[in-house]
């Protein structure tokens, strides 16, 4: 027969305390002594415990327990980013259930909390693209469960974490003009995401204070394969360029191979710079200059912030938090040459094109 499985009233026999002080030992409260404390934790390892969560559910109590609704784990950012709550909610003892979307409209989002709010979650963070009215929506629909935004426009009145792209998409920009390049062309995610909207703006913006307008503008997917095909037409279509800045860096993986394919050198020719500073960007050939958003710190914050939320009650206070950016400066970028050696590699490409075709 298996052995039944210990209860936390089986802890605080155990351990010679009340039941709420072993709740109170489990969730970290500072009301607890440290010799008491450590009665507790033994009495946990001897029985070998696990909180019931089911139970929790059932009979209608906090639960210690946190949803995530997220975009697509396929991309490396929304990836970090989850790993990084699961990793900061764990000393906690929070749990984190994840909801992925299919699309990010409202009703996606609504859908998804929906099945959160069955598990009886306590609070739900949502990183996914919101206008500030659907943000604001969602937010008044589900006031009963705290809701926490990741990517939603500054000035919108929920409860929200973002990334300022103001400061890296500068420096950026002023990185490449200071190294001589003068002909720009933006790869971006799709608009219809706030991020990429907002590092548009930022990049548009920091090369009209240097006096430039892009010399190309073209929308991805996020994905290396659009990130590749967007080169492919960047090099068939755009004027002579120097410098392409990418909307994140699986997009910027894209771009180098494509460059490579080419012939054309990075960054002897073309420099390139990406956007999140992923774990693997460093390893890229060459490796990749990149904006760096601290995705560990975003899922600290997120965590932290929304416990205390639960844990104090909505205020004023702190309602809106803008974390930092920086560039990161590695191989795939370096001093502007002629950019009429990248108008001769687009002359060579379309000639081989049209032998292609006389072939067949």
């Amino acid at each position: 027969m298996k052995p039944k499985s210990a209860t936390l009233n089986d802890v605080a026999r155990h351990a010679g305390v009340s039941y709420q002080t072993v709740s109170r030992v489990l969730h970290n409260s500072t009301h607890v002594s440290d010799e008491t404390r450590e009665r507790v934790e033994l009495a946990i390892a001897m029985l070998d415990y696990v909180p019931n969560r089911m139970a929790q559910q059932l009979a209608g109590k906090q639960t210690f327990t946190v949803g995530l609704v997220t975009t697509s784990l396929s991309f490396h950012a929304p990836s970090q980013i989850a790993s990084a709550i699961k990793a900061h909610a764990e000393p906690l003892n929070y749990h984190v259930v994840i909801a992925i979307i299919g699309g990010t409209q409202r009703a996606d989002i609504q859908q998804a909390i929906n099945e959160l709010k069955a598990q009886r979650v306590d609070g739900i963070i949502i990183n996914a693209p919101l206008e500030t009215a659907d943000a604001c929506a969602l937010n008044s629909s589900n006031e009963s469960t705290p809701c926490l935004f990741l990517d939603v426009e500054p000035d919108s009145s929920v409860f929200q974490i973002i990334f300022n792209p103001q400061d890296a998409s500068t420096a950026s920009v002023d990185y490449l003009v200071s190294l001589g390049h003068r002909d720009f062309v933006l790869l971006n995610g799709p608009l219809s995401s706030v991020s990429a909207r907002m590092r548009q703006q930022s990049w548009i913006s920091a090369l009209e204070k240097q006096g430039l307008t892009p010399v190309g503008s073209v929308v991805g997917d996020w994905s290396s394969a659009s990130g590749y095909q967007c080169t492919q037409e960047i090099i068939r279509t755009c004027p002579p360029f120097s410098a392409i800045l990418v909307g994140n860096d699986q997009m910027a993986l894209g771009v180098l191979s494509a460059l490579h394919q080419q012939g054309i050198l990075i960054p002897q020719q073309v420099s390139v710079i990406g956007y999140d500073d992923t774990q693997d960007s460093e390893f890229f050939f060459p490796a990749l200059t990149t904006v760096s958003q601290d995705f560990s710190l975003l899922g600290k914050e997120a965590i932290e912030r929304l416990v205390k939320r639960l844990s104090d009650g909505p205020t004023d206070e702190n309602l809106s938090l803008i974390l930092p950016t920086h560039l990161v400066i590695r191989h795939s970028t370096a001093a502007c040459h002629s950019t009429q050696q990248i108008e001769t590699h687009k002359l060579a490409a379309e000639l081989k094109r049209i032998a292609q075709r006389l072939l067949q």
